[in-house]
């Protein structure tokens, strides 16, 4: 590097490299340090100067002065110092833009209305908990006042419903097309506070106005500034003390009483003659109102809002007062309305009576088979049921007696017609039929007719032919039903097979008393064969002789045969047909060897077989 003198002094050249507002001293010999502080300091104050010029121009051109200028740049480029400082302003930018105008609440109105649809969408429990303790005392409340007014007029109409006096107010109900009611509370009512106004002293502004139910109002900040130009007039008028006020005012019905406080007054529109009790209440409720709301009148500033609170005080000077009920002797009142109340609870319970053994008797016809209730009514004293019966239907007469009701009072007007019920198609079908003691008839909820038992073969065969004209019959089942000829040859069958002969040892003789049998045996036989013949049926017949075991067996054989012989020959003296009878001799094969039933073996036993005729 070159060396140059300055000021007499040799140095190292110095070299300035600027960057920016960075200024960089450096040096290729260190040999004098204090020659270079110096110039170190010379270009920091000279960088420093020019700083300061552009950190004016900055402040200028941004409105912000230079001490801040920094911090807005370390906020600028710090999101999170944003959001911090964004968080702590909006809720005092809110309230003060909201004492502005109404811009702000219209504006979030559609935000407020999308959050509230999203939360009640996602879970409506959340907003129903919430206003829950708002809604249930206020609908509590609400009923509470209903049911009290209702009970109050309750009240007053029964303590003059039965006076002499009630009878004027009667008639002057009707003469003023008002209700007796309306009569009952404006003749007993004593007075009633209808509107109550909350008045700021010093301006006469309203700061809060509460009316009573079914009260008609006019504009109660018209009125309030009446009531304070009223005072106002008196006390400019007249020679008052400027700290009193006026107190009462009269119009007509309506009465107007004022009480004051330090800062606020209530004045009570009432209607009648008050109570100097109610001065009381007056008292209390602006002296309470000022403990509570002393500031908020101080700085009210036309914002009702701010003066909700006193809501509950003023609604407690919205009284009414109603005559005192005077004790009267009701003796004669109270002993008609006795008779009255006796006689009411006798007609009730005959005609409730009356009616239930009415509503019974309907329903048990309803539920016969047959018959149809298409209307019942009471007509001049006396019951009237009319509908459709089928002829074989129940008659319905006979069920009035049963039900208790007097025949002479029960008039029943029925159209005819043919049931299909199952049990009424039953007794039309045996109507028919004539069917025999030995056949029963069943009617399925199908139409179907079941025949059951046995029967003559005529009567089957006209069966057959005449179910086809029986209304609700669809087809006719025999199959269960037998000819009643049948069932006799069957027991003729039995009664021969169980017939047994005896006979005396060894010989083809029977014995004593047996041969009585023979003749009821040929009967019966001859009364199995014509049944045979009816049915067309093959009768054959096997007449077995039997022997005891004692004695040889071809003996036994030819003994056996031999009685078989002798039966046989006995039917056909008797003019029985024999060609189908068979006359079989077993011996000893069928007997058995036991000594107490050797004598039960010596006899003859019949078998009949039935076979049907060949074509």
């Amino acid at each position: 590097m070159n060396k140059k003198s300055t000021n007499g002094i040799s140095k190292e050249s110095l070299k300035l490299q600027s960057n920016g507002s960075q200024i960089t001293v450096s040096t290729a010999n260190t040999e004098d340090n204090q020659e270079l502080s110096q110039s170190s300091i010379i270009a920091n104050n000279h960088q420093q100067k020019i700083n300061d010029e552009l950190n004016i121009l900055r402040s200028l051109l941004l409105g912000v002065e230079p001490t801040q200028l920094n911090k807005l740049y370390e906020r600028l480029n710090n999101p999170q110092i944003q959001a911090e400082d964004i968080s702590r302003l909006l809720p005092e930018a809110v309230i003060l833009r909201a004492k502005q105008d109404k811009q702000l609440g219209e504006a979030i109105v559609t935000t407020v209305e999308t959050a509230i649809h999203s939360s009640v969408t996602q879970d409506h429990n959340i907003l129903s908990e919430a206003f829950f303790p708002i809604l249930g005392p206020a609908t509590r409340k609400a009923i509470s006042t209903a049911l009290e007014e209702m009970m109050q007029s309750l009240n007053q109409t029964l303590e003059h419903s039965l006076s002499p006096q009630s009878l004027r107010w009667r008639l002057e109900a009707r003469r003023t097309g008002k209700s007796f009611g309306e009569i009952i509370l404006l003749r007993t009512l004593v007075y009633r506070v209808e509107q109550v106004f909350l008045i700021h002293k010093q301006t006469g502004l309203l700061l809060q106005h509460l009316v009573a139910p079914r009260v008609t109002t006019q504009d109660p900040d018209l009125v309030s500034a009446m009531l304070t130009a009223i005072q106002d007039f008196v006390k400019d008028s007249f020679t008052v003390n400027k700290a009193e006020g006026l107190h009462s005012l009269q119009f007509g019905e309506l009465t107007i009483w004022v009480e004051e406080g330090p800062q606020a007054l209530i004045a009570a529109i009432i209607r009648g003659k008050p109570a100097q009790e109610f001065r009381v209440t007056l008292q209390d409720a602006i002296a309470k109102i000022h403990l509570r709301l002393s500031s908020e009148i101080n700085t009210f500033n036309g914002d009702t809002e701010t003066m909700a609170a006193s809501k509950p005080y003023l609604e407690a000077c919205l009284v009414d007062g109603y005559k005192s009920a005077q004790k009267k002797n009701y003796t004669y009142a109270w002993g008609f309305l006795g008779t009255i109340a006796i006689a009411s609870g006798i007609w009730s319970f005959f005609t409730l009576r009356d009616q239930f053994r009415w509503h019974s008797y309907t329903q048990k016809l309803s539920a016969q088979p047959g018959i149809v209730v298409l209307d019942t009514k009471k007509h001049q004293g006396k019951y009237v049921i009319s509908g459709m019966r089928d002829p074989l239907a129940v008659d319905p007469q006979t069920l009035i007696e049963p039900a208790n009701l007097n025949p002479e009072k029960v008039i029943g007007q029925w159209q005819p017609y043919l049931s299909l019920d199952p049990k009424l198609v039953n007794i039309r079908s045996e109507k028919l039929l004539l069917p025999p003691k030995t056949v029963s008839l069943k009617v399925d909820d199908n139409g179907i007719l079941h025949a059951t038992g046995y029967a003559p073969r005529q009567w089957i065969l006209e069966t057959r032919k005449l179910w086809h004209f029986i209304p609700g019959v669809n087809q006719f089942n025999d199959k269960n039903l037998q000819d009643i000829a049948l069932k006799q040859l069957e027991l003729y069958k039995q009664q021969i097979e169980q017939e047994t002969l005896l006979f005396v040892e060894a010989k083809t003789e029977l014995i004593p008393g047996e041969a009585d049998k023979l003749a009821k045996l040929a009967n019966t036989i001859n009364q199995l064969l014509a049944t045979g013949k009816y049915l067309n049926k093959d009768i054959s017949l096997q007449i077995t002789g039997h022997t005891s075991a004692t004695g040889t067996e071809p003996i036994n054989n030819l003994l056996s045969q031999a009685r078989a012989n002798r039966i046989l020959s006995y039917l056909n003296s008797q003019g029985i047909n024999t060609n189908k009878f068979k006359a079989v001799g077993v011996g000893s094969n069928l007997s058995s060897n036991s000594e107490t039933t050797q004598a039960a073996n010596r006899k003859v036993t019949f078998k009949i077989f039935i076979t049907d005729t060949s074509s």
